[in-house]
């Protein structure tokens, strides 16, 4: 007995977060020996969500069934965090990306369209993987309105979050006026095509973004953490299509 005892005092600690929230943490635990037994025991007791259980354990060599333990919900953001969230994530992404533009055209095309297109796809990577546990990441009017219309943000919000969009475009567009004076065409795109061409690329890179983003993010199967690259990776790779288009 005092073996056993032993056993299950000195038993590793089991992590408190599975890989997969709502994912089964143990799917079955099978025993051969009593000090095997005595230390699923103690495992189990260190997970919250089995409550007792040597009440629930059917013999000593027997075999557990199945267990599901999903982890306990966050708690809820306020809607002053999220839009402030979303004004902070917009904020970030418009200055970084048109200051890019600028500073290209300031230094005679040093920047590139390698380089814009990684400026950009970084600052969208980094906003969402900052700010998308708190408002979601929008950061564009037409992705807000995409989540209300597939029924995984309520319509209530979306004006407020389209404000704080559209606030947050303009007081990127007055700091970049102050800090880059002169700030040239201001990283402004211009279509050097026909306008049909224009037209066809623009609807295409939007599809491409649109896909990813709602694939992404609102399928559960999905891996929410890589969210933030594979949106990122996509911003950049529009820019490389379209760039010589604008």
């Amino acid at each position: 007995m005092a073996d056993a005892t032993e056993d299950a005092a000195s038993a590793p600690s089991t992590p408190a977060t599975p890989g997969t929230p709502g994912a089964p943490l143990f799917g079955a635990f099978r025993t051969e020996r009593n000090s095997n037994v005595r230390r699923g025991v103690s495992l189990l007791k260190n997970c919250r969500c089995f409550g007792n259980v040597e009440a629930t354990w059917a013999s000593e060599e027997g075999n557990m069934g199945p267990f599901a333990c999903a982890m306990p919900s966050p708690p809820p953001v306020s809607l002053a965090r999220k839009v402030g969230a979303e004004f902070v994530g917009t904020l970030i992404l418009i200055f970084a990306g048109t200051a890019t533009a600028i500073v290209n055209q300031k230094t005679q095309g040093t920047e590139t369209l390698l380089g814009l297109a990684a400026s950009t796809g970084l600052a969208v990577m980094i906003v969402i993987l900052s700010t998308g546990h708190i408002s979601g990441a929008h950061l564009n009017p037409s992705i807000t309105i995409a989540f209300a219309a597939l029924k995984h943000f309520p319509w209530k919000q979306v004006p407020m979050y389209i404000g704080a969009q559209v606030v947050a475009s303009l007081c990127a567009a007055f700091a970049l006026k102050g800090v880059f004076h002169p700030f040239m065409s201001g990283g402004v795109t211009v279509p050097s095509v026909s306008n049909g061409q224009a037209f066809a690329m623009e609807f295409i890179i939007s599809f491409n973004l649109m896909f990813v983003v709602t694939a992404v993010a609102t399928d559960t199967r999905a891996v929410g953490e890589l969210a933030g690259i594979a949106v990122g990776a996509t911003v950049m790779l529009n820019i490389l299509i379209a760039g010589y288009f604008f």
